[in-house]
C-alpha cells in the first residue's frame, strides 16, 4: 500500500512539477512554493521528489545567477528541506552536486541576503549527515575569509551554520591552518564572548567550542595562535576557563573543558597552568559524576582520559579529585558503549604511570571483571578501550602475579587477538601480551600453550613496524628464563630466514629486540650448548651481520653481549674460537672509542679465557696470539676506560702463564 500511495502522489503532482520547467516566471515560482510545501515534513514526499529526477532543475534555479531572486531563494530553501530528509535522501543530493552549488552560491552572494543564509542552512543539513562531502568545500582564502567574515557579521542563523559546518569540515591540519589564516581564532573569541556580565547564549557558544576544538586538535601552530587571541581584554583560555564554572550549562562547560585539554595537548598551555589544573581538569572530574547526563559523562571520561594521558602530575591530581575513581566505577555499568569506552580509557590514563594508582583502581572497585566483560563487548570500540584499560594496568608487576591471574584475563585477549581484529586493537593487545609474557607473570604457561608462540611469529611479519615491535618483544620476555623446549619452540618457529629480515629492519628497535632475544635464548649453560649445537651457523651469521653492518653502537653492544653469552657455553664457545674474523673483530672492539662497546668486547674475552675450564689453555693462547691479550693491556692504561679496570685486570689475571 505504501509504494500505492507514494505513487498517487507522485502523480497528483504532476501538474505543478511540470511548471518547474515553464519559461513563465511566475508559474515557476509558484510551483517551487508549492513543492517546498508538499515536503516539509514528510520524508516520504522528500523521497518522492527525488525519485522524479527533479533534484537537477532545482539546482539549475538555485544557481543561475539571472533568475529572479524569489525563485532563487525558493529553490535553495527546498533543496535545505530535502536535506532535512532520510541518509539517503541527503547522499542522493550530494551524488547530484547540492553541496557544490550551494558553496558556489556562496562565493558570489552579498553575505547579509536571505539566499547566503538559506544556502549555510541546506549546506549545514548536508554536512550533519556523515559522511560530510568535505571536498565540497575547498580550503580556498576567499571563501574562508568570507566565512569567518559571517561568523562576526552575519545574523544568529548564518553564524551558527558557519561555524557547525566549518566544525565538521575543520579535520586536519590543512583545514586547521587555513581557518587560522583566515582569521577564525578571532572570530570564535567574539563568539565566546560574554555581553557585559551575559554569558553567551548556549545555540551561539556550542558550535563555535565545537570548531575551536577541530583548530587545536594536535596542531601546535592553531593552538599558540589561540592562546594568544583577545577578544577585548580576554584571551581565548581566559574566556574558556569562564565557561567551565559550574553555573555555565553543562554542555557548554563541558565542551570548553575540551577545547583547554585540546590545548594543553598541543604544546600551548603546560601541564601545571591554573587553566588546566583549576580549569579544565576539576569541570571534567565534576561532570564525571553519578548526578550528570550519561552522554556528558560519557564524554568528560574520555576527554578526561586524553588531558591525563602523558602527564604523570595531571593522572595523580586527577586520581583524588571529586571521588573520580567511583565515578569512573559507575559509568563502565552505564549501557552506551560512549560510556564504558570512556571510562576505560580514562581508568587507562589514570594508571598509566603510577603503581598506587594502579592499585587503587583494581582492588577499590574490583574492574577487572569489567574489563574481562569489556573484552568480550560486542561494539569494538569498547573492547579496544577495555584492552587499553588492561594494558596500563598490565605494568605492574604485582597485579600480574595476583589480580590478572586470578581473572585469567590472558584467556579474553588471546581470544580477541587470533579473531583477525584491527590494526590498532592488535596493536594495544600485542602491548598487552609482552608485559603478560614477562618471566614473574603467571600467565606465561597458559598462554604458551594457547598458541602465543606461533601468533607472535606471525606478528613479526607484519608490515606495521609497531606490531612487528610487539611481537619480537613478547617473544624476547617469553624466551627470558624459560624452559630449553620454549626457547627452541620460539627458535623453529620464528625461523632463521625471518629472524635475519628483522635484524635488517628499518627500525633500530626491532633490531634491539631482536639480538635481546637471541641474549634471552642463549642464556643457561645447558641451554647455550643445546641451541648453539642446532643453529650454530645461524647464530654466528647473525652476529657477524650486525658487527660488520652500518648500526649504531647500542646495537652492536647486544650483537657484543651474544657473543659474551655464546662464549659462557662448555661447548659453545668453541664455535667463536673457530671463527677468526671474529676473534680480530673482538679485538678491535677493545680498542673501540664507544665505552660500551669496549666493555661488552671484554665481556667476551673474559668469558673466552677463563681460567679452569676445560681447553682454557689453547684458549688464552690463540686469544693472545690475535692480539687479545696485548689490546686488553692497552685497555687497562687508557685513563678514559678507567671505570673497565677492574674488569680488565680480572681478565688478564686468567693469562697468568702468559703475562
Amino acid at each position: 500500500m505504501q509504494h500505492l500511495t507514494i505513487f498517487m502522489d507522485i502523480e497528483s503532482s504532476r501538474s505543478y512539477i511540470d511548471e518547474l520547467y515553464s519559461s513563465d516566471v511566475t508559474k515557476v515560482l509558484e510551483a517551487l512554493i508549492t513543492l517546498k510545501n508538499s515536503v516539509i515534513g514528510s520524508n516520504r514526499q522528500k523521497s518522492s521528489v527525488i525519485q522524479q529526477g527533479i533534484v537537477p532543475r532545482l539546482l539549475q534555479l538555485m544557481s543561475e545567477q539571472n533568475w529572479d531572486p524569489n525563485i532563487r531563494l525558493e529553490a535553495t530553501i527546498t533543496i535545505g528541506s530535502l536535506a532535512k530528509g532520510t541518509s539517503e535522501n541527503v547522499n542522493a543530493l550530494v551524488e547530484q552536486g547540492a553541496a557544490v552549488a550551494l558553496v558556489e552560491i556562496l562565493k558570489e552572494v552579498p553575505i547579509g541576503t536571505k539566499l547566503a543564509e538559506a544556502s549555510l542552512c541546506a549546506l549545514r543539513s548536508i554536512f550533519l549527515n556523515p559522511p560530510a562531502p568535505i571536498s565540497a568545500l575547498p580550503a580556498e582564502m576567499r571563501l574562508l575569509s568570507r566565512l569567518t567574515q559571517i561568523t562576526r557579521e552575519g545574523s544568529p542563523t548564518a553564524r551558527a551554520c558557519v561555524v557547525r559546518i566549518l566544525s565538521i569540515w575543520c579535520g586536519g591540519p590543512i583545514e586547521q591552518e587555513a581557518l587560522c589564516a583566515a582569521g577564525a581564532c578571532n572570530a570564535i573569541a567574539a563568539l565566546l564572548a560574554p555581553k557585559g556580565t551575559t554569558p553567551p547564549p548556549i545555540a551561539r557558544a556550542l558550535p563555535a567550542l565545537d570548531l575551536l576544538a577541530a583548530m587545536c586538535f594536535e596542531n601546535a601552530n592553531v593552538s599558540q595562535v589561540a592562546l594568544n587571541t583577545r577578544y577585548g581584554d580576554k584571551t581565548i583560555p581566559e574566556l574558556l576557563t569562564l565557561l567551565v564554572s559550574r553555573d555555565k550549562p553543562l554542555p557548554v562547560a563541558m565542551g570548553a573543558a575540551r577545547c583547554i585539554t585540546f590545548i594543553h595537548r598541543a604544546g600551548a598551555l603546560p601541564a601545571d597552568d591554573s587553566r588546566v589544573v583549576f580549569g579544565a581538569l576539576p569541570c571534567l572530574a565534576r561532570l564525571c559524576t553519578k548526578d550528570m547526563p550519561e552522554d556528558i559523562r560519557a564524554t568528560a571520561a574520555e576527554t578526561l582520559a586524553y588531558l591525563a594521558e602523558v602527564d604523570t602530575s595531571l593522572q595523580r591530581l586527577a586520581a583524588i579529585s571529586n571521588h573520580l575513581m567511583s565515578s569512573l566505577a559507575d559509568i563502565v555499568n552505564c549501557p552506551s558503549a560512549a560510556a564504558k569506552q570512556g571510562a576505560f580509557k580514562c581508568f587507562a590514563s589514570l594508571g598509566a604511570n603510577d603503581e598506587d594508582i594502579r592499585k587503587r583502581i583494581i582492588e577499590t572497585h574490583g574492574l577487572m571483571v569489567h574489563v574481562v566483560n569489556g573484552m568480550n563487548n560486542p561494539e569494538p570500540s569498547v573492547r579496544l578501550a577495555a584492552v587499553r584499560c588492561l594494558h596500563s594496568l598490565s605494568r605492574s608487576v604485582q597485579q600480574l602475579r595476583t589480580t590478572f591471574q586470578d581473572h585469567s584475563v590472558w584467556r579474553p585477549l588471546m581470544q580477541l587477538l587470533s579473531e583477525s581484529p584491527g590494526t590498532e586493537l592488535l596493536t594495544v593487545g600485542s602491548s598487552t601480551l609482552c608485559n603478560l609474557l614477562l618471566e614473574f607473570s603467571p600467565a606465561k604457561e597458559p598462554m604458551l600453550d594457547q598458541g602465543a608462540v606461533e601468533m607472535l611469529c606471525n606478528l613479526t611479519k607484519r608490515p606495521e613496524a609497531a606490531l612487528r615491535l610487539n611481537g619480537i618483544w613478547a617473544l624476547m620476555n617469553m624466551a627470558f628464563q624459560a624452559e630449553q623446549k620454549v626457547k627452541q619452540r620460539i627458535l623453529c618457529c620464528l625461523g632463521t630466514e625471518q629472524m635475519f629480515r628483522l635484524l635488517g629492519d628499518s627500525d633500530t628497535r626491532v633490531i634491539m629486540k631482536t639480538l635481546g632475544l637471541l641474549r634471552n635464548l642463549l642464556s643457561t649453560r645447558q641451554h647455550i650448548d643445546a641451541i648453539m649445537n642446532e643453529f650454530s651457523s645461524q647464530v654466528m651469521q647473525a652476529v657477524i651481520v650486525v658487527l660488520e653492518g652500518s648500526y649504531p653502537a647500542e646495537v652492536k653492544e647486544q650483537a657484543l653481549c651474544i657473543l659474551g653469552n655464546i662464549g659462557d657455553g662448555e661447548k659453545a664457545k668453541d664455535f667463536i674460537m673457530a671463527n677468526e674474523d671474529v676473534l680480530r673483530k673482538l679485538v678491535d672492539y677493545l680498542a673501540h672509542p664507544e665505552s660500551k662497546l669496549q666493555e661488552a668486547a671484554l665481556f667476551v674475552a673474559g668469558n673466552l679465557v677463563w681460567k679452569g675450564e676445560a681447553g682454557c689453555a689453547a684458549r688464552q693462547a690463540r686469544l693472545a696470539e690475535l692480539g687479545v691479550l696485548r689490546a686488553l693491556k692497552l685497555l687497562r692504561q687508557r685513563p678514559d676506560a678507567a671505570h673497565l679496570h677492574d674488569k680488565v685486570k680480572t681478565a688478564l689475571a686468567q693469562f697468568n702463564e702468559l703475562t
